[in-house]
């Protein structure tokens, strides 16, 4: 990697005060943990003139009651977000997920915020500067060709975040900050299906936190991905898993993935198993219909195929798992 360039650094007090120094500076960047930031810098992927550092900003670094549910800051920390009392007992797989980011050391940097605002992931893309350039770089960065796609013109690079599954299954929401003011989206309304531009947020938004409503009564959930290492590596696929079951037959079933599309996506579909026995047949059933929405491409240095089998496999583990508990 290169040595850092030499950058502009504020640190402001409010989320309000970051949005407008973003929006007073094309060229700035919002920065928390850094641990994907900085090594895209380093990289030369990124080139920011002006950094803006939210570690200052307290209000965005708590975890809260908010009516039945919770609100989590975007800047707390994976590691204490993975530990976190109400987070383990009521909602274990979005503990599951934080914990499984990376390493330790990442964990006690990176936040949640950043986990969800991840950039898009490529074997084309996160490489030194050198390999790019020898490449020709690629559509996603300073080139005209998609590698993984030649004869498109589309960005196919993977949305590798953890918890952004693991909160959509419990139907969450984000606060949005920006120079126009405040909004509340539901959380897979954050992202859309582009490699390249794969977030929806509007020019100089910041996310300051997430809404959690209370968890269905009597869920359970859990979070499970494939790497190629047991710790540090971004999933090759991850599936987060929430449902209710009452004598055998399944009340109610929401699946996410992440890692095997641009953008981290609900399961379509899953209503269909509710009232239904949970045998053999709809356990492959749920894994065929994953099977069928996951599309990886060639963005690792795993076939695709083995990620979309892995996928379904993962959510038919966690569906067998959850449900004989």
């Amino acid at each position: 990697m290169e040595n850092m360039p030499e950058f502009t650094l504020h640190r402001p007090d409010t989320a309000e005060e970051a949005a407008k120094l973003k929006a007073s500076d094309d060229s700035s960047r919002y920065l928390a943990g850094g641990t994907d930031m900085i090594v895209n810098v380093r990289r030369g992927i990124e080139a920011p003139e002006t950094m803006i550092d939210l570690t200052a900003i307290g209000e965005i670094t708590q975890i809260a009651v908010d009516g039945d549910g919770l609100r989590i800051g975007a800047g707390v920390k994976l590691a204490d977000l993975c530990v976190h009392a109400d987070i383990v007992a009521k909602y274990p797989a979005i503990a599951q997920a934080a914990a499984s980011v990376a390493g330790p050391t990442h964990r006690s940097y990176g936040t949640i915020g950043g986990n969800l605002c991840l950039d898009t992931r490529c074997l084309f893309y996160n490489q030194s500067q050198w390999w790019r350039e020898s490449n020709n770089f690629c559509l996603k960065h300073k080139g005209e060709v998609c590698h993984v796609a030649p004869g498109g013109k589309r960005c196919f690079a993977a949305f590798s975040g953890d918890v952004a599954p693991a909160l959509m299954v419990y139907g969450a929401e984000v606060d949005l900050v920006g120079p126009g003011g405040e909004r509340t989206i539901p959380l897979p309304d954050l992202y859309r299906n582009d490699g390249m531009d794969h977030l929806t947020l509007e020019k100089d938004e910041l996310l300051v936190s997430i809404r959690l409503p209370a968890p269905p009564a009597g869920s359970l959930s859990a979070y499970e991905k494939s790497r190629i290492r047991g710790s540090i590596d971004f999933p090759l696929a991850g599936c987060a898993v929430l449902l209710t079951s009452d004598g055998g037959q399944l009340s109610e079933l929401q699946i996410a993935l992440t890692a095997v599309n641009p953008f981290p996506q609900m399961v379509k579909g899953t209503d269909d198993f509710v009232g239904k026995p949970l045998d053999d047949e709809a356990l492959d059933a749920i894994r065929d219909i994953v099977r069928t929405q996951a599309k990886p491409m060639r963005t690792t240095t795993v076939r695709p195929w083995y990620r979309r089998r892995v996928v379904g496999a993962l959510a038919r583990k966690l569906v067998m798992r959850l449900a004989s508990v």
